[in-house]
């Protein structure tokens, strides 16, 4: 079975939708959505560029459709819901619902939308447009870390590991460092604290499992979880090997949540905001 066309997931991502409770962030859905596809190891790892895999980014078309189609919603912390119009249809025409968004990015009249305008979340024509800004910037940016030198990348990663919070952040990579390449310390409370080491791999492909378990054996004797931080991607067992039952914990910053914690601690990005004001006519009623 090849990896199916974006507009053939839009029934499995409504229904791992309501699986997960009508919400959920993009890792769940697309790791939720993998796991009821019958694809091969090497299909869910084929690469669509350096930061995303083919089947990630025909996800990422299939939710943006879905919301114009006003079955879904995303928040400005990146969790997707299920609208009140999502949570009641059980499946979708998956030509209708292409066509209805392809239309009205067009700027087209649609019977639907004209029939059902209090159902349909109207998408401006821009919407698919700014898809397509959006992944101008995370090229560039992931273009410029490809480019650092292993140095600078394990600098970069003590640079973000600080502004997220870490204390006594050290980078320690250097020859038969075990492939350690530093360690953080996470405060609880202010009181307790504990050891994280953290490993940096500038990566254009997908990281496997081996790496998780060389990097885990590693940390016996000096810290009870790791944090493995990569401009590629993790495979399905990587993920798995990550969790496993009985082990210290790893956890996984993967490109494409390497390049939101980027954009959200403007560590090399500059975001421009727009301010808009509105008022509310309720507050002044309630006086």
């Amino acid at each position: 079975m090849s990896i199916p066309k974006f507009d053939d997931l839009f029934n499995p991502l409504l229904e791992t939708m309501k699986k997960l409770g009508g919400s959920a962030s993009v890792s769940e859905l697309n790791d939720e959505v993998t796991k009821c596809l019958n694809l091969t190891d090497e299909e869910i790892a084929e690469p669509h560029n350096e930061r995303m895999t083919e089947l990630e980014y025909r996800l990422t078309w299939t939710r943006h459709y879905l919301k114009a189609y006003g079955l879904l919603d995303n928040s400005d912390r990146g969790i997707w819901v299920l609208t009140a119009k999502g949570k009641e249809i059980a499946s979708v025409d998956p030509r209708q619902v292409t066509r209805f968004v392809r239309d009205l990015s067009r700027g087209k009249k649609n019977r639907s939308s004209e029939k059902n305008s209090d159902m349909i979340v109207q998408m401006e024509t821009t919407e698919l447009a700014e898809t397509f800004l959006e992944e101008k910037w995370r090229e560039e940016l992931l273009a410029r870390l490809l480019e650092l030198s292993p140095a600078a990348f394990e600098r970069l990663s003590q640079r973000l590991l600080r502004e997220s919070g870490f204390v006594e952040v050290k980078v320690t990579g250097r020859p038969g460092d075990d492939g350690i390449d530093g360690v953080g310390v996470v405060r609880l409370g202010g009181l307790l604290g504990f050891p994280v080491l953290f490993q940096c791999k500038r990566y254009q492909g997908s990281v496997g499992p081996d790496v998780v378990r060389a990097f885990r054996g590693t940390m016996i004797g000096r810290a009870d979880r790791g944090l493995i931080i990569t401009t590629g991607t993790f495979s399905r067992n990587a993920k798995i090997e990550a969790t496993r039952d009985g082990a210290p914990p790893i956890d996984l910053v993967d490109g494409e949540q390497l390049l939101d914690k980027l954009k959200e601690l403007r560590l090399g990005v500059n975001v421009k905001m727009i301010e808009q004001v509105s008022v509310v006519p309720e507050f002044f009623n309630e006086i």
